[in-house]
């Protein structure tokens, strides 16, 4: 069909009038979903939706309605618009435009709300509305429902661009719950290994004992929260003191109740067995029946006797203590056990005297494995040459075995244990 010259063609004008308006409304859904991608936190994510669909298409009003699954309820989690209900408001499945497509999990447009068989009566200028549901994975995480004050104020092509838009609402607020529900889960965690360092902590010595003609001091580092190294100072009924260090296998707050189930059976033995070596095969029985599979403890076992001036012990495949004294600094190499917890076995007595002037130093492997950025570990000889050279105490160790990770960190829980015998 031509057209005279000079005549305007009125379907050509139509045509480029709905283009320029498609085109319009594609660059606010480009706008809108741009503003909502990087919003993570739920509420404001929300509001960010409501306030900008509600500018940007003219509407009198726009919500979003979230899924209370347990209750199978609607909960407005933003408005804008809204002068009869606000945040929280609830509404039945099935209840009104939002609840009918919440319910059908299709659109709903009502061109004129005042014949619309779902709509309940809100604001009294609105006269169409749309509610669309908002679906993840075919799952519906709640409803978008925008009004206008006109008769019909949605045509085809805005429609098209809502739904389009409530996709990319739905997968924002998808987004934006897993990290609320990942960050609150990480917040319980954070508290939980809060409380439980401190319950650690308290079940650490307070303060050193006070044995006649020997000094004793502890200090234990974990490398997180909390850890499974322990240290323990036992008052015996003879007078002797047990001194107890143990590693968990593992790490974390498994690794930490592991080791307080360890210390709450030792406790209860150390009285009622003879010596190191008969507390020990009495605790690997019991562990060997409790433990969980493939789980264990180093454990080193000493009992100290200020009267005899002697130190007994017992190794549970810990490493070796290092002695101190006028004979020089050396690892003493006695039989060690099995660790406690893998299978039943023997464990055996070894004892010295510990004189005057003599230093006992028991430790953890996170001592002898911390490694620096160059992945060389402190190991057995870097600590004995320490402690060779002067009067070391628990802070300075820890601090050279940190020196030498060189700000690589611990990677591993570090704990020692000092017994110093003094002079005169």
């Amino acid at each position: 069909m031509s057209t005279t010259p000079g005549i305007a063609d009125p379907d050509r004008f139509e045509r480029r009038a709905v283009h320029e308006e498609q085109m319009e409304g594609l660059l606010r859904l480009q706008k809108a979903a741009q503003q909502m991608s990087p919003i993570l936190d739920l509420d404001e994510l929300i509001d960010t939706i409501v306030t900008d669909v509600a500018r940007s298409f003219g509407c009198l009003e726009a919500s979003v309605f979230l899924l209370d699954e347990a209750a199978q309820e609607l909960v407005m989690a933003s408005v804008c618009g809204c002068t009869q209900h606000s945040r929280g408001s609830r509404k039945k499945i099935g209840s009104g435009t939002v609840g009918h497509a919440a319910a059908t999990g299709k659109m709903h447009y009502a061109p004129d709300v005042r014949v619309d068989p779902w709509y309940i009566a809100c604001e009294p200028s609105t006269l169409s509305e749309v509610s669309i549901p908002l679906h993840v994975e075919g799952r519906l995480v709640g409803v978008f429902s925008t009004a206008h004050y006109r008769l019909d104020a949605f045509p085809p092509a805005q429609l098209q661009l809502l739904r389009a838009l409530s996709k990319q609402i739905a997968v924002a607020i998808h987004n934006a719950r897993r990290f609320q529900q990942e960050r609150e889960e990480r917040q319980r965690m954070s508290r939980e290994a809060a409380e439980a360092q401190v319950i650690q902590q308290a079940l650490l010595p307070r303060m050193s004992p006070l044995i006649p003609g020997y000094s004793v001091s502890g200090l234990t580092i974990p490398m997180g929260e909390v850890g499974g190294d322990w240290y323990d100072y036992i008052p015996l009924d003879d007078g002797s003191w047990a001194l107890v260090l143990a590693d968990v296998s593992g790490k974390g707050m498994a690794a930490a109740l592991l080791m307080s189930a360890t210390r709450g059976m030792l406790r209860s033995l150390a009285d009622t067995c003879k010596s190191p070596a008969a507390v020990l095969n009495r605790l690997n029985r019991l562990m060997v029946e409790d433990f969980p599979s493939g789980k264990f403890v180093t454990l080193i076992y000493a009992v100290l006797d200020p009267a005899q001036r002697t130190l007994k012990f017992a190794s549970a495949g810990h490493l070796p203590p290092l002695l101190m004294d006028e004979a020089g600094t050396r690892f003493l190499q006695t039989e060690s056990g099995m660790p406690l917890g893998l299978t039943l076995g023997e464990y055996s007595d070894s004892e010295i005297p510990l004189g005057e002037g003599a230093r006992l130093l028991l430790y953890s492997d996170g001592i002898t494995e911390a490694a620096g950025a160059d992945r060389e570990e402190y190991g057995l000889e870097r600590l004995r040459q320490y402690m060779a050279q002067g009067d070391a105490s628990t802070e300075t160790i820890l601090a050279e075995v940190r020196n030498h990770a060189n700000g690589a960190g611990l990677q591993d829980d570090a704990t020692v244990i000092l017994v110093k015998g003094s002079r005169g």
